[in-house]
């Protein structure tokens, strides 16, 4: 962060650092959340950690970055839970009342390509987003 020297009689400015300061950790957790998917997630929680870390001290375009990095995480982790609660009550459904597996057996595959399908998503909205801060635009 750098200090400037306030003119006389004005107030000195504290400001976050540049943009430019923080744009590394938003390069940073775009990458790890790519490559989420071949590491089985876990990279994912290091990429969060990453976003909240550069969320001090960044401004702008990249506070706008990291600011969708963090909603994109929690709102596919919600839906991840609800999902895998929705595949559990199917699977626990179809063993205790098997005449209902006429009806859960395919809600439940459903549910687990409703799963990929939002792995696919997250993969590629952290592509693009990755690409819109290379290119400096908007998430």
């Amino acid at each position: 962060m750098t200090e400037q020297t306030p003119a006389k009689g004005e107030e000195p400015r504290f400001a976050t650092g540049h943009e430019s300061e923080s744009k590394p950790a938003a390069l940073i957790a775009w990458g790890l959340y790519i490559l989420s998917l071949p590491s089985a997630n876990l990279l994912v929680i290091v990429g969060l950690i990453v976003a909240y870390a550069g969320r001090g001290g960044s401004d702008g375009l990249t506070r706008a970055h990291i600011d969708a990095q963090i909603g994109l995480f929690w709102s596919v982790f919600w839906w991840t839970i609800l999902l895998w609660i929705g595949v559990a009550v199917c699977v626990i459904g179809v063993f205790t009342v098997p005449a209902a597996g006429v009806f859960l057996v395919p809600l439940g595959i459903i549910l687990l390509l409703a799963l990929l399908f939002l792995t696919v998503w997250f993969t590629i909205k952290s592509i693009i987003g990755l690409i819109n801060l290379l290119g400096d635009r908007a998430p």
